[in-house]
């Protein structure tokens, strides 16, 4: 942590200050302190206070049972997550209000209304029910940026049935070993998605995948596109899968949401650890949407006339809970895109904020810095004056990046939302809120009302600058490891007696900000994805020429962090550029290309601890 913690030495002395703008705060949702006051005189109490802006069928009768580390957060009550995210919304204006815009990459265009969103996800969650899925049935979805994956993932809901959605960029094997994990009943794919000009032949993948997987009884395949779907051989295979949109031609509209508990599975997600398996972590339904609809609404100050943008993948938990459920329990207006952000030009996402008014744009500082890199031309070329909230998440935000956002892209008007929270949190934890927090350039600033942080060291003291820890609960955290509880307390609760270690180091400075430190374990986190050494060395040493891998992470100015391999060869064989070239691929083979190393550096020998660890 040494030095990382010289660097953040910097960002302690930083002297820019940015109060909420006046203009800003005049409407805002939240305009003073008073849910810091609220949450810190009875923080159950202001828990529950938002429990109650959902639709219940049934009221819990406690609202938190905690022996740790397990809780439950509103005990006895009923709800379900559809119902919420779509039925609440009917009975007035928002019938006939946008909830998604999407584009895709070639230019397509679709639009759901509250209403017929409403009706499709009913559609295919009856389609569900006809392949037989039921309550607790898992379904895994490895979709593109589709609306597609929103509405699998909302009738997964509607039917009781736990979604886990594999992020489209994964490999074959990657995608095996997530179905596998979850015994899932049912696959979602399509036969195939764009990204920057170029065709991913998701069919293919998961056609591959499904070799080496035994739970799997049918196949729905989403049709991309009448381009694509001419190109691309969905090798259909009869009585296995189905075409969704056949299956949608024959359902009904009608379908009651399944009345579902607090505590019962919402959806399994799949993050690195520091071994080399990853971690499906597992939400619940109560506390996962109370809170995500909170943070969705506070932190983003939004309103009702708001066009709002994350630019995540709903393949990764920032877009489970802000682009699909938080936004749209709130009834919110989402943009969702496809593609890459310079296809076919660097100004992509800046033609899709003009064009579609967005107001609120949600994004990754490796975003931020590739738009540094790319020059204000490109922005400047386009009509951003709707925006009005600036969001970063994923990794630390660099002063410096965080200044460009606000003078280039905010105009020096919109506020900055900086944002720390991870897969396992569900739900936003550290954050300002625009209409109340004086913000610096690089600091998370404060917790979120009714959440309780502190920084300790190795044996729990109080410091100012240690390990970032949770001291209590709270509604949207991962309740276990699927299948594994062990490996959930070893990995987040053995640190401390009853504190939750999210792997995170920080500081505080004088004023009480915090700043975040990024990751302390052997967890990289390349353009803000989680990437496990272990996973990558793992795939390194299974290529017929390695014996040995040890993988760090390099610094990069634009994704934060990159893979850096060292190797050592098995005898009789020699390093070369092609060596290097088929170590890359096979790595991107067997994780898929976010994994991919940077660089790959041949060693003679690797240094080895006294019990003979690397």
């Amino acid at each position: 942590m040494s030095e990382k913690g010289q660097g953040l030495d910097v960002l302690l002395t930083e002297t820019r200050r940015f109060p909420p703008p006046e203009h800003f705060t005049e409407g805002a949702i939240v305009r003073d302190r008073g849910p810091y006051e609220s949450a810190s005189a009875d923080r159950l109490a202001f828990w529950e206070s938002w429990a109650e802006k959902l639709d219940w069928f049934e009221r819990w009768h406690t609202v938190l049972e905690w022996e740790p580390p397990h809780a439950k957060w509103f005990v006895g009550g009923k709800l379900n997550v559809s119902h919420n995210c779509l039925d609440r919304h009917l009975d007035g204006p928002r019938r006939n209000k946008t909830a998604l815009i999407w584009e895709g990459e070639p230019g397509d265009v679709r639009e759901y209304t509250y209403e017929r969103l409403h009706r499709e996800v009913c559609q295919f969650a009856n389609a569900l029910k006809d392949l037989g899925v039921g309550k607790g049935d898992r379904v895994a979805i490895y979709l593109p940026m589709i609306p597609e994956a929103a509405i699998t993932m909302l009738a997964c809901t509607r039917v009781g049935a736990p979604h886990s959605v594999v992020f489209g960029g994964f490999s074959p094997e990657s995608l095996a070993d997530r179905i596998n994990d979850v015994g899932a009943k049912v696959l979602i794919t399509a036969d195939g998605g764009y990204r920057r000009g170029g065709i991913v032949p998701l069919k293919g993948n998961a056609d591959e995948a499904l070799q080496s997987c035994t739970t799997v009884k049918n196949v729905v395949v989403v049709a991309r596109g009448a381009d694509l779907t001419a190109k691309v051989d969905a090798n259909m295979r009869e009585g296995r899968d189905h075409w969704y949109h056949e299956l949608l031609a024959d359902a009904s509209a009608d379908c009651a949401p399944e009345v579902m508990d607090a505590e019962d599975l919402l959806y399994i997600l799949y993050t690195s650890g520091t071994t080399g398996k990853p971690k499906g972590v597992v939400h619940t339904t109560g506390g996962y949407l109370t809170q995500v609809a909170a943070t969705t609404q506070c932190v983003f100050d939004l309103r009702e006339d708001d066009v709002y943008w994350c630019t995540a993948d709903v393949g990764w938990v920032t877009g489970h809970s802000y682009i699909v459920y938080g936004p749209l329990a709130n009834g919110a207006t989402v943009l969702m895109y496809e593609g890459g952000p310079d296809w076919p030009e660097k100004d992509r996402f800046w033609d899709l904020c003009e064009k579609y008014g967005v107001t609120i744009f949600y994004t990754a500082p490796t975003a931020i810095r590739a738009f540094m890199k790319w020059g204000e031309e490109w922005p400047d070329k386009h009509d951003l004056s709707k925006l009005r909230l600036l969001g970063s998440v994923g990794e630390p935000i660099n002063p410096e990046a965080w200044m460009w956002y606000h003078r280039v892209l905010g105009k020096e008007r919109c506020p900055i939302v900086d944002t720390w929270w991870q897969t396992e949190t569900g739900a936003i934890m550290i954050t300002p809120l625009p209409a109340v927090t004086e913000t610096r350039p690089g600091s998370a600033t404060h917790p979120f009302p009714g959440i309780s942080v502190t920084l300790l060291d190795d044996v729990g003291t109080e410091t100012k600058a240690g390990f970032l820890a949770i001291t209590e609960p709270w509604p949207s955290m991962l309740r276990t490891i699927y299948g594994d509880d062990e490996r959930y307390q070893e990995t987040y609760w053995s640190k401390w007696d009853g504190i939750y270690f999210p792997g995170d180091g920080a500081k505080l400075d004088d004023d009480g900000y915090l700043w975040l430190l990024g990751r302390v374990d052997d967890v990289l986190s390349v353009a803000g994805h989680r990437i496990g050494t272990m996973e990558v060395e793992s795939a390194l040493v299974d290529h017929p020429a390695v014996v040995e891998a040890a993988v760090v992470g390099q610094s990069h100015d634009v994704k934060g962090e990159v893979v850096a391999a060292f190797v050592t060869l098995k005898g009789g064989q020699e390093g070369s550029d092609d060596l290097v070239v088929e170590l890359k691929k096979h790595v991107v083979e067997k994780i898929g290309a976010i994994a991919r190393p940077q660089m790959v550096i041949f060693a003679a020998d690797l240094p080895k601890t006294r019990s003979g660890k690397i």
